[in-house]
């Protein structure tokens, strides 16, 4: 099924034509027996090879069932024995919201009202049901005739538990993450609440963590304040809310309800979408469903005094204040809209997520990797415990960061640069400082012939206890798109003159490389792509410039 081919049947659909493809599987067109028209997702094959997908594959279908289809895509089959597992849902004619917004614009006040209570009420039938949706965005939100429609939360839970890692997997879209899912930590409802928050960002005409690459997104994400610049005046404070870098100072999908529509009797037509953009190749053209997490509760917390919330995203709060004396107001709309009659009540405040990690899964080192550098890029390492610290190595290498690297082959940017960061002791690690840089082919690189015109460098130097691994999650988290395209699956090369093996795959645009020692982990991602075996000898080069050994070693092994 991933060879081109389109097939006849998948189960007892008779397959019509393909609506898109991704880093996960395919989408395609189909009807039942009966003529019912479904979107059937399937997986890739070599996810099977894997039992943790295929049973976490089939838990979340049955709890997906529960869901209903009102709000979101009804769930009519599924076959996870299947030797590419398969999710049936029913077709939902409509565009997507991102295509819609591409075509006819940013929405209104009216508009972005309408559209996050329809969102908010979805959320609250997902929750309800013990789910979270982890990746909601543009491209997941079916602009139906009769409402906005929730999609694909199939089975990309599902593929957080397999051991495959040759796809590049990615568990929410940067842009839309929220802060504790960026950095690994387990995630109630509250992080669907902050990606609807970038939903009516993205419906306004803006980008909540502005544009660029996704390492940089999530650092944003975790970091810096929203942009809320192009969301309506009288609908920022609610988007503010939404937003908030700490889980519970976000109100909850019933709270939103209170703020965006208390009295809403109807739809207005202008929320419609004209017959001629809802065929089937501007529907569910996207990556293979994704599964919500069904590990934790539903979040209960509500967004407290928000009427006074500034147009960017609050801080965290180190602790709850006390719940207000009288419910604050929300300010009313300038054309005497619904938000005047809005009120929400602050309520005791959930315990946060954001200190607690989740089990260390080698899938999900992507979402399990903590973010600590910003700009042109970040560092991180992975979070959860790979079976405890043992002994840690002496110190005798570290990083440096040059202003040219390969001979004058590449100069630094000037844009973005980030001083080294240290970091804190952690499984797995000790005395480790993350570092980030950009670089540019130079006119000297471009007389020698260099194969490649732009190099970025992420990595870190202490000492660590299982380097491998912490390279293999930066080489995994630079490859994160949500829409990844694998051209080379990952493989490890030793080039000569190496005495380390570097780990090369080709995603997307761009060829990135790594290496893991006792004191150094770092990613490079080269541009345009080459074979792993040219970047695999640049990466070489690299580290013999950047790591060099430290004046005196530090730190006995057994310490």
């Amino acid at each position: 099924m991933d060879g081109g081919e389109l097939p006849e049947r998948i189960g007892d659909y008779t397959v019509e034509r393909e609506l898109g493809a991704g880093g996960m599987g395919t989408v395609y067109l189909a009807r039942s027996r009966g003529g019912r028209t479904v979107a059937v997702k399937v997986a890739r094959p070599e996810l099977a090879a894997d039992p943790h997908f295929r049973a976490r594959f089939r838990a979340e279908v049955d709890a997906a069932r529960r869901v209903g289809g009102f709000h979101t895509a009804q769930v009519v089959d599924a076959d996870p024995d299947a030797a590419a597992p398969w999710l049936a849902t029913a077709y939902i004619p409509g565009p997507t919201l991102s295509r819609l917004l591409a075509e006819r614009g940013p929405m209104d006040e009216a508009r972005l009202r309408l559209l996050g209570a329809a969102l908010a009420e979805a959320l609250q039938a997902i929750h309800d049901c013990g789910l979270i949706h982890r990746d909601l965005k543009p491209g997941n939100i079916i602009m139906a005739d009769d409402g906005p429609r929730v999609l694909d939360f199939g089975i990309a839970r599902a593929l957080e538990s397999t051991r495959l890692t040759s796809t590049g997997a990615a568990f929410g879209t940067p842009g839309f993450l929220a802060p504790e899912q960026a950095q690994g930590h387990e995630v109630a409802g509250a992080a669907d609440v902050f990606a609807l928050g970038a939903v009516l960002v993205a419906a306004a005409g803006g980008h909540a963590f502005g544009e660029g690459t996704p390492v940089m997104l999530m650092y944003r994400a975790v970091h810096e304040p929203a942009d809320l610049t192009a969301v309506p005046e009288a609908v920022r404070p609610v988007v503010a809310a939404c937003l908030a870098k700490d889980p519970a100072q976000r109100p909850s999908p019933r709270g939103l309800l209170d703020l965006l529509a208390p009295d809403t009797a109807r739809t207005p037509e202008t929320t419609r979408t004209p017959d001629t953009a809802r065929t089937p190749e501007t529907t569910q053209a996207r990556d293979t469903a994704r599964t919500p997490d069904t590990s934790r509760a539903p979040d209960t917390s509500r967004a407290p005094a928000i009427a006074g919330a500034s147009a960017t995203a609050p801080a965290p709060a180190a602790t709850p204040p006390p719940a207000a004396a009288h419910p604050p107001t929300v300010p009313s709309s300038p054309d005497g809209g619904i938000a005047h009659a809005a009120t929400v009540t602050a309520v005791p405040r959930a315990e946060s997520p954001a200190g607690k990690t989740s089990a260390g899964k080698m899938a999900a080192m992507v979402a399990g990797a903590l973010i600590v550098l910003a700009g042109a890029g970040y560092g991180i390492y992975v979070s959860g415990d790979l079976g405890g610290p043992g002994s840690y190595p002496q110190a005798t290498h570290e990083l440096v960061i040059p202003e040219s690297i390969v001979d004058g082959a590449y100069g630094r940017n000037i844009e973005n640069r980030l001083p080294p960061d240290p970091q804190e002791d952690g499984s797995g690690q000790k005395g480790s400082t993350h570092y980030s840089a950009d670089y540019t082919v130079t006119s000297s690189g471009s007389e020698k012939g260099v194969p490649f015109r732009t190099v970025e460098v992420y990595g870190s130097s202490g000492r660590y206890t299982h380097p491998e691994a912490d390279r293999d999650s930066l080489i995994r988290a630079m490859t994160v798109t949500g829409r990844e395209s694998v051209s080379d699956p990952p493989r490890v090369i030793r080039p000569p003159g190496s005495d380390v093996d570097i780990r090369c795959t080709t995603v997307d645009s761009r060829t990135v490389c790594g290496w893991g020692d006792d004191n150094t982990t770092v990613a490079v991602a080269f541009k345009p792509t080459s074979t792993l075996e040219v970047a695999a000898a640049e990466t070489r080069k690299i580290r013999d410039e950047i790591r060099r050994p430290i004046a005196t070693a530090s730190a006995s092994p057994s310490e």
